[in-house]
């Protein structure tokens, strides 16, 4: 968790659909919050764990936020803390937000969520709905007790037709290529949920020539055991100072241990609260949030360099 953070409490919890609680939290002095817009994140430290969650209130409601929690069969803390633990009342230190997913412009959007892909994607419908913008969203999942708000998705569709739900256990395997059937390169798409639905848009607009759909990811980027990973050094660009990051530590760890502390909270490559500007070298990223190609930007807690070093902006 970075430094800049809030203690906020929980005034409300609600079940969403089966295994899915949100949770509203505000100051305890009723004091206005941080300003986000759709797509935005909080870090919250829950269960000795400190998890990332997608805003899903009104982002201009600036005393509550709320996120919503899928209850995760494996969980490593975090969200049976969440489901079994927190009550009205409670304490939660929070960092953020950030946004690493907003909306990009375009005449057209296309959304696609994947089950609690859902908490981001809704947001950006209603923001995209206010302005009177041209969208379309596509909600999967596997079962239709457990798709969070479907009553709200509803009102906010209001019968124009823009809205579809597809639920595996009522409407079968879904057909990925004609939900996202004519799409054409003024759409921006926009995809939140498991790699796979994630995989499976990319492959969609790459075999159809489209521009790559904008993402976000709730669990780190997998990446291969076997990876062949080299020493580098990276360079503070303020100073000049040199510090080599071997084979067996992170970029963060360090520079953590040399005095130059950044903020963090994921430590693997989800929540970008240690994203820093690469000034000269190549990065390798390897986080779930950076675009390959980009050349800008690094996740110092996960992604390395492909040469002999990186110039940071420190």
């Amino acid at each position: 968790m970075d430094d800049d953070v809030m203690d906020l409490e929980v005034v409300g919890l609600r079940r969403e659909a089966d295994g899915v609680l949100s949770v509203e939290l505000r100051d305890h002095a009723d004091r206005v919050l941080p300003p986000w817009e759709p797509g935005a994140h909080v870090d919250l430290a829950v269960g000795g764990h400190v998890r990332q969650y997608s805003l899903c209130g009104d982002p201009a409601q600036r005393r509550r936020y709320r996120v919503a929690v899928l209850r995760e069969p494996a969980s490593r803390g975090g969200s049976a803390h969440v489901h079994e633990r927190l009550r009205p009342g409670d304490e939660v230190e929070v960092g953020g937000p950030r946004n690493h997913f907003a909306l990009p412009g375009a005449p057209r959007h296309l959304l696609v969520a994947g089950g609690i892909g859902i908490t981001p994607v809704m947001t950006m419908a209603a923001g995209l709905a206010a302005r009177g913008a041209d969208w379309r969203l596509v909600y999967l999942g596997r079962s239709r007790r457990g798709m969070a708000f479907l009553d709200d998705l509803a009102v906010l569709d209001g019968g124009s037709g823009r809205l579809t739900v597809h639920a595996d256990d009522v409407d079968g395997a879904p057909d990925l290529d004609a939900l996202l059937a004519g799409l054409d390169a003024a759409t921006a798409v926009s995809v939140c949920g498991p790699a796979g639905l994630i995989a499976a848009v990319e492959a969609h607009c790459r075999a159809h020539g489209l521009p790559a759909p904008r993402s976000e990811r709730f669990a780190a980027a997998a990446r291969d055991d076997e990876e062949d990973l080299t020493p580098f050094d990276v360079v503070v660009a303020s100073t000049g100072t040199r510090i080599t990051v071997p084979v067996d530590r992170s970029a963060l760890e360090v520079l953590d241990e040399a005095g130059l502390t950044l903020p963090n909270a994921c430590r693997d490559g989800v929540c970008g609260s240690c994203l820093v500007r690469v000034v000269a070298g190549e990065p390798w990223h390897r986080d779930a949030l950076t675009e390959p190609d980009r050349t800008d930007v690094l996740a110092p807690c996960v992604s390395r360099a492909r040469g002999a070093e990186l110039v940071l902006d420190l």
